[in-house]
C-alpha cells in the first residue's frame, strides 16, 4: 500500500485533485474533514478554551469564524492549536489505514494534507503530490466561496510558497488549465502510483 501525501496552497484544487484520484481506485483521506469533526469532540473543546479563552465557545461548540481569525492572524496559536489537533488527526488516519489494511483491496491511499511541510509531515507519506495555481487563480477561487481578497492573501501567506512545495515534492499537478487537463494529469500520476505500488510487491 502506497500512502500518498496531496498537498498543495488555499484554494488551488487538492480537493478537486483528490476527487480525480478517487475516481480511479484510491482511497483518499481528508485532513481537514477531520479536523472538523474534531471540533466537536468536548475534550477537544476544552483544550482549544484553554489556549483562546472561554469566548471562543458559543453554547458548547467552537465558534469557528473566531478561530479561524486568530489563527490566520496570530501564527503562534495557529501552531498551538495544530499541537492540540495534529496527534489526533494522525490517530485517526492511522486506524483508517489499518482497516484498509485488513480488506486488502485498496492499494493506494491518498490523504489531503495543506501542511505536510510546514510541519516537517514529510516522512509520514511514501509519496508527496503537490497540486498548485497562480495565486490570483487561488484567490478568485477563495473569493468565490465567499472568502474576502483580504482573508485570502491571509490564508495563502499564513503556508510555505507554492513553489516551494512544488520543489520539494514527487510529482506535481498543475490546476491553473483546464479540468481535462488536470484529469489527465492525475491519471498519468495515478498510473505510475500503480506501477510503483506493483513493484514494491503489494499487488
Amino acid at each position: 500500500m502506497l500512502i500518498v501525501g496531496l498537498t498543495g496552497n488555499f484554494g488551488m484544487g487538492k480537493s478537486t485533485v483528490a476527487e480525480m484520484f478517487r475516481e480511479q481506485g484510491a482511497h483518499t483521506i481528508d485532513l481537514d474533514e477531520i479536523v472538523r469533526k474534531l471540533l466537536y469532540e468536548p475534550e477537544v473543546i476544552d483544550e482549544i478554551k484553554k489556549v483562546f479563552g472561554d469566548d471562543i465557545v458559543e453554547g458548547d461548540y467552537i465558534n469557528k469564524q473566531l478561530l479561524a481569525d486568530a489563527v490566520f492572524n496570530y501564527p503562534h496559536l495557529r501552531i498551538a492549536l495544530e499541537d492540540i489537533l495534529h496527534p489526533k488527526v494522525f490517530t485517526y488516519v492511522e486506524q483508517e489505514i489499518n482497516e484498509l489494511k485488513k480488506v486488502g483491496r485498496i492499494n493506494i491511499v491518498v490523504i489531503e494534507a495543506p501542511v505536510i511541510f510546514e510541519r516537517g509531515y514529510q516522512n509520514r507519506f511514501d509519496i508527496i503530490i503537490a497540486v498548485h495555481t497562480t495565486e490570483e487563480a487561488a484567490i478568485e477561487r477563495l473569493n468565490d466561496r465567499g472568502i474576502s481578497e483580504e482573508e485570502a492573501r491571509k490564508r495563502l501567506k499564513s503556508q510555505f510558497p507554492i513553489e516551494m512545495k512544488v520543489a520539494k515534492s514527487d510529482y506535481s499537478i498543475d490546476n491553473n488549465g483546464t479540468v481535462e487537463d488536470t484529469r489527465d494529469q492525475a491519471r498519468d500520476i495515478y498510473q505510475r502510483l500503480y506501477e510503483i505500488d506493483v513493484r514494491q510487491g503489494n499487488n
